[in-house]
């Protein structure tokens, strides 16, 4: 049996581009949702600092999420985001222990 991916995501927008970042980032969710074994994508907005955004995923496997990486709506929301960003973005995947 595969494992489900867990990944959290978070990008930080420099305050100036944070209107453009939700734009990007908000483009993401109906075709990522559509992707086969994407089980959850939430995209979240930091209450206290509206700069901080992070995607809660949830893959049926390593190779759902390694397609997704490859899509072009990602590639292209990506080349977007990248000089938004105020500092590099923090991906981590997880496994469930519990």
């Amino acid at each position: 049996m595969t494992e489900k991916i867990h990944v959290v995501a978070r990008l930080t927008a420099r305050p100036e581009t944070v209107a453009a970042m939700q734009t990007v980032l908000l483009r993401l969710i109906e075709p990522t949702r559509q992707e086969p074994g994407c089980l959850r994508y939430v995209l979240l907005q930091n209450a206290a600092d509206p700069a901080d955004f992070t995607f809660i995923e949830e893959w049926a496997n390593t190779a759902a999420l390694e397609a997704h990486l490859l899509t072009p709506h990602l590639q292209a929301a990506l080349a977007q985001a990248l000089p938004l960003l105020a500092m590099a973005p923090d991906i981590r995947r997880y496994t469930a222990i519990a």
